[in-house]
């Protein structure tokens, strides 16, 4: 039996979201003993050097390459690449392997700042309902942080700057969809993937010169190198190609149906492997979050 191009495309998707959601609660942060832009760096230098063993060839792709490719890579990379990944790598460090699943989710906000971008930059109209919606994500994320409680600002610092990152994680990636919502439509998901990470690498050694991090490769133990090269390949470009494979394949509400496997994986792993978990309050907070965003999408 044939299987369809969607169902190809919605298996794709779901599993992408399920390995992100592995990663984010199980695998990053246990490289916690590493500077955040060294590991940044070596979770898109080790895939990339992979990518350079078979798709050499796509390096041919750069004479056809305008100046307007070369812009929207570099913001991709930028935002998604390096802003993005520096945020939430940080977020998952600061919580110390606690609300680690408030992190990830955390980070589900992207729709927001993607959609809001779309419209200021690619004059996309926004839906008549989409501020009820977004105002709705945003006031659940609060209760999803900190349940029932005021913050202190003392006591919840670690929590509170770890939030903020997600959420400037969120912006980020928000914002590489944006720009990359262009580049699919010039390049295929190969091309799309390989400039990506070679344009991160690329911004992130240069980071990593400047702040004399790449001094951190003394102190990378072979435990470490074990995780970076597994996130490398699985977790990381992995998981870009297969939910690009299936981004060419589904409609948006189907996209959006398979990511919702993210959050539901990412509570999953954080019970199995690190026996935490969220209280009723901060469930029904993520529900409502993931809800509205829901409606934001489709």
């Amino acid at each position: 039996m044939k299987i369809s191009e969607p169902i190809k495309g919605t298996i794709a998707i779901g599993l992408s979201a399920i390995m992100w959601g592995f990663d984010g609660v199980v695998l990053t942060p246990r490289l916690y003993n590493l500077d955040v832009g060294y590991v940044v760096f070596m979770l898109h230098m080790i895939p990339f050097l992979l990518m350079n063993l078979f798709l050499f060839r796509q390096y041919n792709e750069l004479k056809y390459f305008t100046k307007q490719d070369y812009i929207t890579f570099s913001l991709v990379a930028l935002f998604g690449g390096a802003i993005g990944t520096i945020a939430i790598v940080k977020a998952l460090f600061l919580v110390q392997f606690q609300q680690l699943t408030v992190v990830v989710l955390l980070q589900k906000l992207q729709p927001i700042f993607a959609i809001t971008l779309a419209a200021i930059l690619l004059k996309e109209k926004i839906k008549k309902d989409f501020i009820l919606w977004a105002s709705l994500a945003i006031a659940a994320s609060y209760f999803l942080t900190f349940g029932l409680r005021i913050p202190d600002l003392s006591a919840d610092r670690n929590t509170i700057n770890a939030s903020l990152l997600a959420v400037l994680a969120a912006f980020s990636f928000g914002s590489s969809t944006v720009f990359s919502k262009s580049l699919l439509k010039r390049h295929n998901f190969i091309t799309a993937t390989f400039f990506r990470y070679g344009f991160t690498t690329l911004f992130m050694l240069i980071y990593i010169i400047a702040f004399s991090q790449y001094e951190q490769i003394h102190f990378t133990t072979p435990l470490n190198w074990l995780f970076l090269i597994l996130i490398g390949v699985t977790t990381g470009s992995g998981a870009i190609f297969i939910y690009y494979y299936g981004l060419k394949r589904v409609r948006a509400m189907a996209a959006t149906i398979s990511e919702l496997l993210f959050p539901v994986s990412a509570i999953f792993f954080d019970y199995i492997v690190n026996g935490s978990y969220l209280s009723p309050i901060q469930f029904l907070a993520a529900g409502v979050m993931v809800f509205a965003l829901v409606k934001i999408t489709l």
